[in-house]
């Protein structure tokens, strides 16, 4: 477990709304609605980002982000997060600033992620860099997951609208979040890891969404070697988890599921080895 953490405020918000509808045979219903807010990220008073997000942990959330994109090296250096709903903004100080903080944040890649995710050009430079190996798993780890992970997904079954990212250790579901895209979620759980210290690379990073290439690159730099879907795979993101070496499931549902990448390290049941 990590021994430091930086101040945080705790500004986390309600996620459901309701509102009126009339149903395809003319009657009057209430039903949920997913929230939504923008939040804009500023590091040392610069601006780097604005998220639309359900606003449950804006404090892991603007961690998490901050890691994935590769803005802020260590947890130590961070002094404190601080979210304000009434500017719609999270205010992060460091220790030390970045000096090249304005070059790394120059060129962005918008990703496929709801929510029109951001992918910043030194992240996808140091891809290179990123090699994992893929553990042996089998259909029935594959299964036992699957049904630890359909207790889960409570704003879905209620609203709808959100994507559900889960950290599992075997059945044990370590963290699950939702947000309104996925990008939001992983990097949350992301958030979550580094201020608590838990290592990925015995872990399994669960998504309701596809596996794009930023899912890759992000499950990758928390050192998770497997993923796991009830979505599809894009192109790019097959090519990206060959080329790290992470093991790839998707269309996950009940007893069907693929092996896209990691066949090698596949069995169907725990007894073969």
């Amino acid at each position: 477990m990590a021994d430091y953490r930086p101040k945080m405020s705790n500004a986390g918000i309600h996620r459901l709304h309701t509102t009126t509808v009339v149903d395809e045979n003319g009657e009057s219903r209430e039903v949920s609605l997913t929230g939504e807010r923008p939040l804009t990220i500023y590091l040392n008073t610069i601006e780097i980002v604005t998220l639309m997000t359900l606003g449950a942990q804006p404090e892991l959330l603007t961690l998490g982000y901050l890691r994935n994109q590769g803005l802020v090296d260590k947890l130590d250096d961070i002094e404190s997060i601080q979210v304000d709903w009434d500017v719609e903004a999270v205010a992060v100080t460091t220790r030390t600033a970045k000096d090249n903080i304005e070059a790394l944040t120059s060129r962005r890649t918008v990703t496929s992620g709801c929510g029109q995710g951001t992918m910043f050009g030194h992240v996808m430079d140091s891809l290179s860099e990123l090699k994992l190996t893929c553990p042996s798993f089998s259909a029935d780890s594959i299964y036992a997951a699957l049904k630890a992970l359909t207790e889960y997904n409570e704003m879905y079954k209620q609203a709808g609208a959100v994507h559900g990212c889960a950290l599992c250790d075997g059945t044990d579901i370590l963290m699950f979040v939702e947000d309104v895209g996925r990008h939001n979620a992983v990097d949350a759980i992301s958030g979550w890891m580094w201020l608590n210290g838990i290592k990925g690379h015995d872990k399994v990073f669960y998504t309701t969404g596809r596996l794009t290439s930023e899912m890759v690159i992000k499950v990758a730099q928390m050192q998770v070697p497997l993923l796991l879907s009830r979505s599809g795979v894009t192109e790019m993101g097959l090519k990206l988890a060959q080329q790290i070496g992470i093991g790839m499931v998707a269309r996950a549902k009940g007893k069907h599921f693929l092996v896209y990448n990691g066949i090698e390290a596949f069995s169907q049941s725990e007894t073969v080895s």
